[in-house]
């Protein structure tokens, strides 16, 4: 059975991915791997002067430095474990046994990306180790992840609670119906209410799709709130979710104009930075 990828570090948020995967475990009967990788940062030891020739640099002080990288890596390593072990237990504390803790070496995004084959869902924070004082630093693996993988991508806030409705930023494109299919197939939104919001564009079939997608969502059992928006999208969808109180929002990353795949989907980029609540990015 495919698992739930959680990819913790040493932020603030790592408790919020943690308590996300569980969330998510609880409602799809998934597993959970949970995931940190251990990145090679610039180090400034022995290899930094091992060719400098004519300055003097002696060979103890040299092995000194060699002596101090090799701490880092075994330290980094422990409190990786430590990590980890604080993840397992806090989802055995959930009732949960089907748990794995996994440490990599290298790119946070490209051990991701390798487990992709075995993953159900990926759960990251919003914010990277190093940003977490900083509520609109968005990750700097999120875009490259995004980019990378085909797997449904729940993004953490800094605080997660149970939400108990969503909204589904709807646009009339080939995304945007993937993203109802996988709704209705995933499980994870089953039982909750869906607010279901469209911006009006300049596609002259959108009002017949926005009731098309409305119609499938009803008919598979969801509370469906359906509502028109005039407007910049991403501010009038920041404005809907604050006052119909959002607890979670569904998004795809892409849309098929060529231009705005190039900028990433800006207004999903946007959404990710001022969203306090679980946002799910679907391609």
């Amino acid at each position: 059975m495919k698992k739930i990828i959680a990819g913790i570090d040493g932020s603030k948020l790592a408790q919020a991915v943690c308590d996300t995967a569980i969330w998510a475990s609880k409602r799809l009967g998934n597993g959970i791997v949970f995931l940190h990788s251990i990145e090679k940062k610039p180090q400034h030891g022995a290899d930094d002067f091992s060719g400098t020739i004519g300055l003097g640099a002696r060979s103890a002080l040299l092995n000194q430095m060699t002596e101090l990288d090799e701490q880092r890596g075994k330290m980094a390593i422990q409190l990786g474990n430590e990590m980890l072990g604080h993840a397992v237990d806090r989802a055995n504390s959930a009732g949960l046994t089907d748990i794995e803790p996994l440490q990599r070496h290298g790119d946070f995004v490209e051990a991701l990306v390798g487990l992709e084959t075995d993953a159900r869902l990926m759960v990251v924070g919003r914010s990277g180790n190093g940003h977490q004082d900083d509520f609109k630093a968005l990750g700097s693996h999120i875009e490259t992840l995004i980019r990378q993988v085909h797997t449904p991508i729940v993004i953490a806030p800094q605080d997660f609670s149970e939400p108990t409705n969503f909204m589904l930023a709807y646009d009339g494109c080939e995304t945007a119906d993937k993203a109802v299919q996988r709704i209705i197939e995933g499980g994870l939104l089953k039982g909750m209410t869906c607010h279901l919001v469209t911006v009006e564009n300049s596609d002259k079939a959108q009002k017949q799709k926005f009731e098309q997608a409305q119609a499938r969502l009803t008919a598979e059992g969801f509370d469906v709130m359906a509502t028109y928006l005039k407007g910049d999208i991403s501010t009038v969808l920041m404005d809907y979710k604050q006052r119909n109180e959002i607890q979670l929002v569904v998004m795809g990353a892409f849309a098929h104009s060529k231009v705005r795949n190039f900028f990433l989907g800006s207004n999903t980029i946007r959404m990710i930075e001022n969203s306090r609540v679980p946002l799910i990015v679907l391609r």
